[in-house]
């Protein structure tokens, strides 16, 4: 099937685009998309538990976002620099290594960048398209002390807080179920960020049963999709964590005829690029392994049951995926209805359930 991404843009008024969270998070508005009846309507997201059944599943992504950029200076020429860290490639006793993004003037390999007293880095590999393999000087508990007092939350180039909103961001750009033991996205998967801790209990006392999976969220999530992605069908790779013990539940579960509701592309992801691999034989061994799934309509989906989401960016992967859950047709008008009913659109925005 040809991907004509034309298909997938709209125009935005740039005043729909959330610049800061609603207070409380699940007074955010939610849009019921019905694929079968082509409908949709309007609603909150404290709501949402009206429209789940009893033995339904909500599959969520538990990652925590990392205080990714760093601000330095290289040790020769004292140039300024910013380091975007994306994900850990190397830790043990002796060394600490990133893949990670450096924005400005090309750096060589073997320069120095000191972001603090303590903390210190080394680029030394070049991976292309402004991604760099770099070496720190502190491991582990040490590198993640300064990590916490130098970083700032990643927020997408569409939100432009003030000094406040950046401070606030630690607390707002994070879901209430993100596990300190499971730090290690570049963005917060958000459509997570609706829920408290309240409306996740009323969804439990409802008899609904809540799975936590994981998937670190990459830089690639902000990137446009290049030509050589729809040649290949593969997107960019991100890390998958998921207990063989949660893969065999969730099989069993849609051998039951229960719903699984993804909340969020993230962990559609999870559920059709990991969990799908073991509807024929029983997962054995956890999963941590990265996963490159490039999901666009003509794809067919073998587990998902529903998609709670956020209003995404035209031409985005995360656009294809809705698309191909709800249908292209059916999300060109309920975005075209979100727009004339004013939903607040991107990270921060309202939400959208499609079943």
């Amino acid at each position: 099937m040809e991907i004509n991404l034309n298909d997938f843009d709209y125009q935005l008024p740039t005043e729909l685009i959330a610049q800061a969270p609603v207070e409380p998070r699940d007074e955010a508005r939610l849009m019921v998309v019905n694929r079968s009846k082509h409908t949709w309507q309007n609603n909150v997201f404290k709501d949402l538990p009206k429209f789940l059944k009893p033995d339904d599943i909500l599959l969520v992504n538990n990652s925590k976002v990392l205080p990714a950029r760093l601000f330095g200076t290289k040790a020769m020429s004292g140039g300024k620099i910013e380091i975007l860290l994306e994900h850990q490639i190397i830790e043990d006793e002796k060394q600490e290594q990133w893949r990670c993004l450096i924005g400005g003037t090309r750096p060589k390999i073997g320069t120095i960048i000191e972001l603090s007293g303590k903390l210190k880095a080394e680029i030394i590999e070049e991976i292309g398209n402004g991604i760099f393999i770099v070496a720190f000087n502190l491991t582990r508990q040490a590198f993640w002390q300064e990590i916490y007092q130098l970083g700032q939350m990643p927020l997408p180039p569409y939100i432009k807080p003030d000094q406040a909103g950046l401070e606030k961001a630690v607390d707002d750009y994070q879901t209430v179920y993100a596990d300190a033991d499971r730090v290690g996205s570049v963005a917060a998967p958000t459509a997570g960020l609706h829920f408290t801790n309240e409306l996740l209990e009323k969804i439990r006392n409802n008899g609904i049963e809540i799975i936590e999976a994981t998937l670190h969220v990459g830089l690639g999530t902000f990137a446009p999709i290049r030509q050589e992605q729809l040649a290949s069908g593969k997107l960019h790779e991100e890390i998958v964590e998921i207990s063989a013990d949660k893969i065999n539940r969730l099989v069993a579960a849609k051998r039951n005829g229960q719903r699984i509701i993804a909340v969020g592309t993230t962990s559609v992801r999870i559920l059709e690029g990991v969990v799908a691999r073991f509807i024929d034989e029983p997962a054995t061994d956890d999963w941590r392994a990265p996963i490159n799934l490039f999901i666009y309509p003509g794809f067919e989906f073998k587990l998902l049951g529903g998609l709670v989401t956020n209003f995404h960016l035209p031409k985005s992967s995360l656009m294809m995926l809705v698309s191909a859950w709800g249908g292209t047709e059916l999300m060109r008008e309920a975005y075209q209805a979100a727009i004339t009913e004013r939903y607040r659109f991107f990270s921060y925005g309202d939400a959208m359930l499609i079943i």
